[in-house]
C-alpha cells in the first residue's frame, strides 16, 4: 500500500487492525474504565452532582459535613454513601479509599444500590480493598437487580469476559440491554461490539453500526472511534474516508490513542482529509507519546525521509 507515493510497511494495516481491537476490547473489558477510577466523575454519572458539591463545600469538618457524618454513625445509608464519595475523592477530607469503602460497604449492606455498585467497582479493581472478581460481580448484581444501569452494564461486562462469574455471551447480552433501555451510551457500544463480532448474536455489521452510532452520538469515545473503523473498511456502511475521518477526529479529541494514529494515518495519505505532512506528524506523536508503537515507527519514518516535518529534539 502506498500513501501519497510512499511505500506503507505490508504488516501496517494487520497490525493496525489488532492494535485497535486489542485496545478496544481493553476498555470495554472495563481494564481501562477511567470512570471507575475517578471519584469525582464516577459519582457525578451516578447523578449525585447536588450531594458532591454539598460535600465539597462544606466538607465533612463544617455544618453540613458534621450532619453527614452524624447520621452516617446512625446508619442512614445514604448518609454513609455521601461520607464514602467524599473520603473516595477526597471532598472535604484526605482522600483515603479504605475508609472509602469501609462506608460504601455499610451503606451497601443496607441495599443502597449506588453504593452497592461503587463498592463493585472499588472490589474489580482493588482500590481500597482486595481485588476480589467474585466479590465485584455480587455487588454489581445486588446494583442491577435494582435497575441501576451502569451496575448492569458492568455486570455484563463480567460475563462478557467470565471475571467472576462463568464466561455466557447471552447474559452477557441481556444485561446490556436492559442498560441500553435506560439509555447507557457504555452498553451502547458493548452491544455494538457484540453484533461486530457476532457473539451471543448473529453477526451483522449494520447492527453494529446502528449501536455505535447511537453510543457515539453520545459522545462515548470508543463508539465513536468505532464507528470510523466502520466507515474506513466499509463494513456496515458505505466506505467514506471523511466520514471515517470525522468520527476518528472526535475520538482521538478525547485522547483515543488508536483514533489519534489512524487520524494521523489519513492525514499522512490524504485519504478523507487534505494531505499534511504536519497533521500527520502532530496526531501520530499524540499517538506516539501515549506508547503506540505504529505511531513512534510512521513518527520516525517521517522525520528519518527528509524536510517533511521538522525534528522533534525534545
Amino acid at each position: 500500500m502506498t500513501h501519497g507515493g510512499r511505500t506503507e510497511p505490508a504488516r501496517s494495516r494487520r497490525g493496525r487492525t489488532l492494535a485497535a481491537r486489542q485496545h478496544h476490547d481493553l476498555i470495554r473489558r472495563g481494564l481501562a474504565d477511567i470512570e471507575r477510577l475517578n471519584a469525582e466523575e464516577h459519582s457525578q454519572r451516578l447523578g449525585l452532582e447536588e450531594s458532591l458539591l454539598t460535600v465539597a463545600i462544606f466538607g465533612l469538618d463544617g455544618d453540613e459535613g458534621t450532619t453527614v457524618r452524624r447520621a452516617a454513625a446512625q446508619g442512614h445509608a445514604d448518609a454513609q454513601f455521601r461520607v464514602g464519595v467524599a473520603y473516595n475523592a477526597g471532598l472535604g477530607v484526605s482522600e483515603d479509599s479504605n475508609e472509602a469503602a469501609k462506608w460504601f460497604r455499610l451503606a451497601a449492606d443496607q441495599g443502597h444500590a449506588s453504593a452497592q455498585y461503587t463498592l463493585g467497582g472499588m472490589c474489580d479493581t482493588g482500590r481500597g480493598v482486595p481485588q476480589d472478581y467474585e466479590e465485584a460481580a455480587r455487588w454489581y448484581r445486588s446494583a442491577a437487580d435494582q435497575g441501576h444501569a451502569d451496575a448492569q452494564r458492568d455486570l455484563g461486562v463480567m460475563y462478557d469476559t467470565g471475571r467472576g462469574v462463568p464466561h455466557d455471551d447471552r447474559e452477557a447480552i441481556r444485561w446490556y440491554r436492559l442498560a441500553v433501555d435506560q439509555g447507557d451510551a457504555r452498553a451502547r457500544c458493548d452491544l455494538g461490539s457484540m453484533y461486530e463480532w457476532g457473539r451471543g448474536v448473529p453477526q451483522d455489521d449494520s447492527e453494529a453500526v446502528r449501536w455505535y452510532r447511537l453510543a457515539a452520538d453520545q459522545g462515548h469515545v470508543v463508539a465513536q472511534y468505532d464507528l470510523g473503523r466502520m466507515y474506513d473498511s466499509g463494513r456496515g456502511v458505505p466506505q467514506d474516508d471523511s466520514e471515517a475521518a470525522r468520527w476518528y477526529r472526535l475520538a482521538a479529541d478525547q485522547g483515543h490513542v488508536v483514533a489519534q494514529y489512524d487520524l494521523g494515518r489519513m492525514y499522512d495519505s490524504g485519504r478523507g482529509v487534505p494531505q499534511d505532512d504536519s497533521e500527520a506528524a502532530r496526531w501520530y506523536r499524540l499517538a506516539a507519546d501515549q506508547g503506540h508503537v505504529y505511531a513512534q515507527y510512521d513518527l520516525d519514518r517521517m522525520y528519518d525521509s527528509g524536510p517533511r516535518v521538522p525534528q522533534d529534539d525534545a
